[in-house]
């Protein structure tokens, strides 16, 4: 770690340190299970004959145990834009394993609801749960022990954390993550959010806002801003879990069709009986933990991994804090401008040099770790190319040296911003996470008076009858995971964004999410504890005055609460299937451990 930046070699080392314990337990396990499972021969023959009964014109391969028999574990559904591709993903993974040799099954399909629709609705307080859904839902899939070798078709918001978590619990087996591609740019999103204001103003109609939605949001393919989604596919690269620079190829194109049969094959090459033997438990340790939050703060990325980053670690058995994030956004600059935090989209992105450029700059810097363990060969540089088709073949070439956009990509010695805008802020209301880069400076620090609210909607209404229009801390508490299962809530953004523009101070402090729209409101979001556990949000009244400073890292409210009782949270909801998460919303811990009860309850 020599080359390494000091301080991402100090928190590295610290993550290392704390998780000692844990991470020999997990590795320990996992040995155990490679050895318990070899392969399927393990099986009784009643177990194995039902394992490949529909096999067809693969059933005596995986009979006879010759080549690997690869798990696709599939996040497939034609509702969501992102997973619609996904529908003839296996048939032609079935192709490309007879290629090499080995076979293909489709183990299991995982759960993709999509916050997109969900957004602002009932069933958004699923929405952090199906995190925890879909990893079972990968346990179940991969409990067969028929399988050498995952491949995770997966790209959306709690998908892949979900995925990655899953498939983290099989280990000793290899795992790549196959995406899709991002969907063909649309309406510009700065014009997106533009009516989105409007409309809050009341100076559109819901015709104007459904033609500007519609226009973004347009085709099969991952949403273009930079959101959750997006951030995910990031930090697959990072993490070495990718063939290289798979992240931003569209569907339903040759480079793409080209990248998942690589992907196939290099399952295929990196199992238990070849001589590359490449297991996600030991690609995924605390170095790559470090290069996805370092991916992260470099580009801007979701909010929301301040979340899912601890959840995915705990699996691995590694110990991951909101304070080893603000250290290494201390020094990682901010590198890219996409949507929210610019007005280019992924696709603007990848054109400009993409996951490439921001590989080589991050690695040369001595930024990211370079020597981890990934799917590909040549560790991390391998992921500083970027994908062509030479012909028919793949092929792989340095990414740009020179940025094609510097309004959109810019080196480390010439960032936008020279942190990577993801602070820890603290105190008597607890800690939070507040994502600066998205935000002018000179609303860094906001001090004002409290409007207290228990939901989204209050806030609306309120907004509405013009009573935020002036200075105003806006609270909106029980919205944690334990309340209602800690939806985002965007419905915030743009009447915020309204009051801002008419030159207001504004800030929100909530124990919501905001994700990666979070947009141009200063938001201290996840706080925890939340209100519903301890938190003193459950204190705070209309009036009180709260300040919230990115500079000195302060959130706390000014005024004496002394003797005050907390206030009753709201009664719990049911419909739209909410009461079933019942289980998972009580014994759920904090957003700063990943807010999991699954995770909570196994000890993880």
């Amino acid at each position: 770690m020599s080359n390494l930046h000091p301080v991402v070699e100090r928190v590295t080392a610290r993550i290392i340190a704390k998780s000692k314990d844990g991470r020999q337990r997990y590795l320990d396990l996992m040995d155990r299970e490679a050895e318990r499972f070899p392969n399927r021969s393990a099986l009784s023959c009643s177990n194995l004959a039902h394992g490949f009964a529909a096999a067809l014109e693969d059933k005596g391969a995986i009979r006879s145990g010759r080549g690997a028999n690869l798990a696709i574990v599939t996040a497939y559904n034609d509702m969501l834009s992102a997973h619609q591709p996904y529908g003839r993903y296996p048939e032609a993974m079935k192709l490309y394993a007879r290629e090499v040799g080995a076979t293909a099954q489709v183990a299991g399909g995982v759960p993709a609801m999509c916050d997109g629709v969900t957004q602002g609705q009932d069933g958004m307080e699923l929405s952090l749960f199906s995190r925890d859904t879909i990893a079972l839902s990968a346990a179940v899939a991969m409990s067969h022990a028929m399988f050498d070798g995952m491949a995770l078709l997966g790209i959306c918001d709690k998908i892949v954390p979900g995925l990655v978590i899953g498939a983290l619990r099989f280990g000793h087996l290899p795992a790549i993550f196959v995406p899709s591609g991002p969907m063909p740019s649309g309406l510009a999103n700065k014009d997106k959010q533009k009516v989105r204001q409007l409309y809050a103003e009341g100076k559109a109609t819901r015709a104007d806002l459904l033609e500007s939605e519609s226009a973004s949001y347009h085709s099969p393919g991952t949403c273009t801003f930079y959101g959750t989604a997006n951030s995910n596919q990031m930090m697959m690269e990072l993490m070495g879990l990718h063939v290289p620079g798979a992240s931003f190829v569209p569907p339903n194109t040759p480079l793409r069709s080209a990248l998942t049969r690589k992907a196939v094959h290099r399952l295929a090459e990196i199992g238990r009986e070849g001589t590359d033997y490449r297991p996600m438990g030991r690609v995924v340790d605390e170095r790559a933990i470090v290069n996805a939050c370092v991916g992260l703060l470099a580009t801007g990325g979701s909010t929301n991994h301040a979340i899912h980053l601890p959840a995915m670690a705990r699996a691995a058995g590694i110990k991951l804090d909101w304070q080893d994030l603000d250290e290494l956004s201390s020094v990682v600059p901010l590198i890219a401008r996409v949507y929210p935090n610019g007005g280019a989209d992924v696709n603007h992105f990848h054109a400009a040099g993409g996951m490439g450029y921001v590989i080589r700059q991050l690695l040369d810097a001595g930024l990211a770790h370079g020597d981890i363990l990934t799917v590909a060969t040549g560790g991390m540089a391998a992921y500083a190319d970027e994908p062509f088709l030479d012909g028919d073949a793949l092929a792989f070439r340095p990414s740009p040296a020179v940025s094609g956009d510097p309004t959109i990509i810019s080196p480390v010695s010439a960032p936008f911003h020279p942190d990577g805008g993801m602070r820890l802020v603290q105190g008597n209301l607890g800690r939070a996470t507040f994502k600066t880069s998205a935000v002018g400076a000179d609303r860094y620090t906001i001090e004002a008076p409290a409007r207290v609210f228990d939901s989204q909607d209050g806030v609306q209404a309120a907004f509405k009858a013009g009573e935020l229009d002036r200075d105003v801390v806006v609270v909106v508490r029980f919205q944690g995971p334990r309340a209602n299962g800690m939806p985002e809530l965007h419905k915030l953004t743009p009447p915020l964004g309204v009051l801002q523009d008419k030159g207001f101070k504004v800030a929100l402090v909530t124990d919501g999410r905001m994700s990666g729209a979070s947009g141009k409101i200063p938001a201290a979001i996840h706080v925890t504890p939340e209100a519903l556990n301890g938190g003193t949000l459950a204190l705070v009244q209309d009036g009180d005055v709260i300040r919230l400073c990115a500079h000195t890292g302060a959130l706390e409210v000014l005024t004496d609460l002394t003797g005050r009782l907390p206030a009753e949270a709201p009664s719990e909801t049911m419909g739209m299937g909410r009461e079933l998460f019942a289980m998972l919303r009580r014994h759920a811990d904090g957003a700063e451990q990943g807010g999991s009860a699954m995770l909570a309850e196994a000890g993880l």
